[in-house]
């Protein structure tokens, strides 16, 4: 029961405030509401949206699962997984679980047709090429050492292998 609250309390937090919450107020504010696209174009980016939701909300949902299973942490920088996670959507891109958030965001902003949303997508993910590189990916090569760094020359932070990519497992690996 512990577990699950963590994990509950760390989405609540962060996920929950990007995709839901900070998208509402913006939806709110700018009087942005669901309505079918007017012309085939629109129509078609909508669907897109859906296509990129549903990709974001798989890779989001996986990469969460990886972290409380393989890695026995949650999302949150204060409750980190223990253990190096490179299974499952890790083999393929370092970052799946913000690559998600970023296809959610970029997804509701298409199916709700919505420049002010697409600004909140952009600068969420400006925010994630400079806060990744800068803080969270030194944190991580401190805690887990020759293993990140090798994975991290063959797997990109963003955009994802065609092929997973597979480790010679050791101690650090779930």
């Amino acid at each position: 029961m512990f577990t699950l609250l963590r994990h509950l309390l760390a989405i609540a937090i962060l996920p929950f405030t990007v995709v839901v919450l900070v998208p509402f107020w913006i939806a709110e504010r700018f009087g942005v509401a669901l309505t079918l696209g007017r012309s085939v174009g629109s129509v078609l980016l909508q669907v897109v949206g859906l296509a990129l939701l549903s990709i974001g909300l798989l890779l989001f949902v996986a990469s969460l699962r990886r972290f409380a299973t393989d890695g026995k942490g949650t999302l949150a920088p204060w409750d980190p997984p223990s253990k190096f996670v490179v299974r499952g959507p890790y083999q393929f891109v370092r970052n799946p679980m913000i690559s998600g958030v970023i296809l959610l965001l970029f997804g509701e902003a298409l199916v709700l047709l919505s420049r002010s949303h697409g600004i909140w997508a952009v600068c969420f993910l400006l925010l994630n090429l400079i806060y990744i590189p800068i803080v969270e990916e030194p944190q991580l090569e401190r805690r887990f050492g020759n293993s990140y760094r090798e994975y991290c020359r063959h797997v990109r932070r963003f955009i994802p292998r065609f092929r997973p990519w597979r480790s010679i497992p050791n101690d650090h690996e779930a």
